[in-house]
């Protein structure tokens, strides 16, 4: 410890026995002048006002971040709520780092929370660059160790890294954990239906991905099944559950995108939150190239492309804008209508059109609009059960 400025120490102290509210940056200016007289009651008190902070500019909060860390450090070992304080400060330290495109510092962030018992960013952060097994192994130990990750959300990240580093069969296991667990609380109307007719769906595109044409069409029929009974009985009425949606619709694009590295790293597709900055503005910053891509193609009559590239900044639209409720069809329901008319110009193309019609299906059940949501998905099963028909058996689908 240097030289203690007295002075220094009499004025915070001061500020801080005033009746009135001190400003947010006065309170750290104060804890920060006092924690070198006594670190074990203000380290504490430091951390969590630099984490309350928040400030705009990038480079400031990671200052900010990293001195709240580095404050964490020393809360004396035991003392009540130093693992969660230092573990906040250490996410806030690792997503400031991203935000400017550090990575490899970041993820070092990260392994660190790791080898404490906070795997789960580190899971992201590997998918993100690809690293699919890596990511998979991680997801498996937070999941079956118990820990609070284990849910739904945590099931599907883990089958999407499974399914990433091509163990399909692996990923439809765990898949099945969460339809289980889907078509239970649905039978218990503990949640709605809604959301197992999209994990219904989403494993469907798996087993096609995955050569086993019997099996997506079995989980489609029961789809179609549940979401006919969901549109006899519910009529229209409003859908809570807009994140489920957006997380399987985003993850079904994986396929049509570049390959993730370190160096070009993509979405965490299964994961709904806790992107990288850097990977959430690089994703959505594509929109504005692929709107330019669909004009041209267009303009010279690639429909097949055109329809791919459509899809592509349909997911990028729900990732962005998926999760508001407010005005929710209004602004997402043209797109989808507008990528079921261009697939329905390529009449020797029923994969497309099938999968346009289901994006749409799955869109309008979040909708709430059951009725047309059922049509649409009755008439992809059709189109999809039809090509089968006359393919030969365990053919991969081209869709």
């Amino acid at each position: 410890m240097g030289t203690i400025d007295h002075d220094a120490v009499l004025r915070a102290r001061v500020l801080l026995l005033a009746s009135g509210r001190p400003a947010q940056g006065e309170l750290v200016d104060a804890y920060r002048t006092l924690m070198e007289v006594n670190p074990k009651a203000y380290a504490p008190l430091l951390v969590d006002a630099l984490l309350l902070t928040n400030p705009r500019n990038p480079k400031v909060r990671l200052a900010s971040t990293l001195e709240a860390v580095e404050a964490g450090r020393r809360i004396e070992v035991g003392a009540p709520a130093r693992e969660q304080r230092l573990r906040r400060a250490l996410n806030a330290y690792q997503a400031a780092l991203f935000a400017l495109g550090r990575r490899a510092e970041g993820r070092a962030v990260c392994e660190e929370l790791a080898e404490e018992g906070w795997s789960g960013r580190l899971a992201t952060v590997l998918a993100e660059e690809g690293r699919f097994r890596e990511a998979a192994e991680l997801n498996e130990k937070s999941v079956r160790s118990g820990v609070p990750e284990h849910s739904a959300p945590a099931l599907i990240g883990w089958a999407a890294n499974l399914e990433g580093a091509g163990l399909h069969d692996a990923a439809s296991d765990v898949f099945r954990e969460v339809i289980d667990v889907a078509r239970r609380r649905a039978d218990e109307q503990r949640t709605s239906p809604a959301v197992l007719v999209w994990a219904l769906v989403h494993h469907s595109r798996m087993r096609e991905a995955a050569g086993h044409p019997g099996q997506a069409a079995a989980a489609r029929r029961e789809a179609l099944t549940v979401l006919e009974r969901t549109a006899s009985t519910d009529g229209s009425k409003g859908v809570d559950h807009l994140t489920d949606w957006v997380r399987l619709f985003v993850l079904s694009g994986r396929r049509e995108e570049p390959a993730a590295s370190a160096e070009s790293p993509m979405p965490p597709f299964g994961a709904d939150l806790g992107w990288s900055q850097d990977t959430w503005d690089a994703f959505l910053g594509a929109l504005p190239s692929l709107e330019a891509e669909a004009v041209a193609l267009r303009e010279d009559d690639r429909l097949p492309e055109l329809v791919d590239v459509q899809r592509r900044i349909g997911i990028r639209l729900a990732a962005r804008d998926g999760h508001h409720r407010y005005r929710f069809a209004e602004r997402l329901e043209p797109h989808f209508d507008e990528s079921v008319a261009l697939a329905r110009r390529l009449p020797d193309d029923p994969a497309r059109l099938a999968r346009a019609l289901t994006d749409r299906s799955m869109f309008l059940v979040a909708a709430g609009t059951f009725g047309p949501a059922y049509a649409d998905l009755a008439e992809a099963v059709t189109l999809l059960d039809g090509r089968w028909s006359q393919a030969e058996p365990g053919r991969p689908s081209p869709a």
